[in-house]
């Protein structure tokens, strides 16, 4: 006969199985689009008893709605978001550290040094300027080699790239600029390169996909969708500036809170995987596991060497002082929000 401390034990368990079983987790994340569906796919398939629930939107968007919820969080996890909006959360206490399980396979550049990391890197991402051949050969127009190439009056009008405070894309450039140049040129450089701006965009792909359409010849956006448009076909060359790259890490982290904190350090193993550094590998040239990247067609070998010496935390830690200001000089160029 069992015993009645046997039975309750049981019970729990059966009742902790159940509850596991009909886990949705709510996960806040900045990944393009058609990223989504693998992602999820392959999670769920390893994980079958946990769901996701995506909430998507730009890397700024995404983490102004995570610090407006502070008080009343509703994401569980916080996936493909830049670290250095994750540092933000993390200065703010809102993040529940954790170790996945495979986290000591993974580059420790890409992870965040606290103990247990904050958060963990997936893949980097970084600046590229995506030029259109034909457009471009019609209007007379020399493919830019550098970052200061853009300040040439031939491009007056003729350039779109991610408004920062919307895009992470937009925000690394900002502050590779300021980190390549200093601050006073790095402004300087900003309001020239304001001049030839057309317009501001809410999204880091949609500068390369204005360009990809024609609409635009030139555009600064970066490598995966630059090379995912070319891959299929659009008439643009990518052009990586060589004084350095502007760059970031998407990266997961839990919030902390969650009620679902069994189901949310699920996904974070999973995320710090290989499978899932192998579904990162299709998208992105550097991943955070060492060994998984293979070379893509369009990206230099030498791309992770490209990167300029990126500080996130000072990135983090300058965002709303950086921000205002970039907003006050040239905000007016913006596109409408939606």
């Amino acid at each position: 006969m069992l015993s009645l401390s046997r039975i309750t034990a049981a019970v729990l368990a059966l009742a902790a199985s159940h509850a596991f079983a009909d886990a949705t987790l709510t996960v806040y994340t900045a990944l393009e689009a058609d990223q989504l569906k693998a992602y999820q796919q392959k999670f769920e398939e390893e994980n079958p008893s946990i769901k996701i629930k995506w909430v998507r939107d730009s890397t700024g968007i995404i983490t102004a709605k995570l610090l407006a919820e502070k008080a009343n969080p509703q994401a569980d996890v916080v996936m493909g978001v830049a670290a250095s909006s994750l540092l933000v959360l993390e200065k703010e206490g809102m993040l529940q550290g954790y170790a996945p399980k495979d986290v000591g396979k993974l580059s420790k550049g890409y992870v965040d040094d606290a103990t247990p990391p904050a958060w963990v890197g997936m893949d980097v991402w970084a600046s590229t300027i995506c030029f259109n051949t034909v457009e471009a050969a019609k209007q007379g127009l020399k493919k830019p080699e550098s970052w200061k190439d853009l300040l040439k009056p031939e491009y007056r009008g003729k350039i779109v790239m991610p408004n920062p405070a919307s895009s992470g894309t937009g925000y690394f450039d900002v502050t590779a600029w300021l980190k390549l140049y200093g601050d006073k040129e790095g402004w300087s450089y900003m309001d020239k390169l304001h001049d030839n701006i057309a317009q501001y965009t809410h999204s880091g792909s949609k500068p390369c996909k204005q360009v990809a359409a024609g609409e635009f010849p030139v555009g600064i956006s970066f490598e995966y969708r630059a090379a995912k448009l070319k891959e299929g076909g659009a008439p643009i060359d990518l052009v990586f500036p060589k004084e350095g790259l502007g760059w970031d890490v998407e990266a997961t982290g839990i919030m902390k809170g969650t009620r679902n904190l069994d189901a949310a350090r699920r996904l974070a193993d999973w995320s710090a995987s290989r499978s899932a550094n192998e579904l990162y590998e299709k998208n992105f040239a550097v991943v955070a596991m060492p060994g998984v990247a293979k070379p893509n067609a369009f990206i230099p070998a030498n791309y992770e060497q490209m990167l300029i010496k990126q500080d996130l935390r000072w990135s983090a830690s300058n965002r709303d002082t950086i921000l205002a200001e970039w907003t006050k000089r040239y905000d007016a160029k913006s596109e409408p929000r939606k």
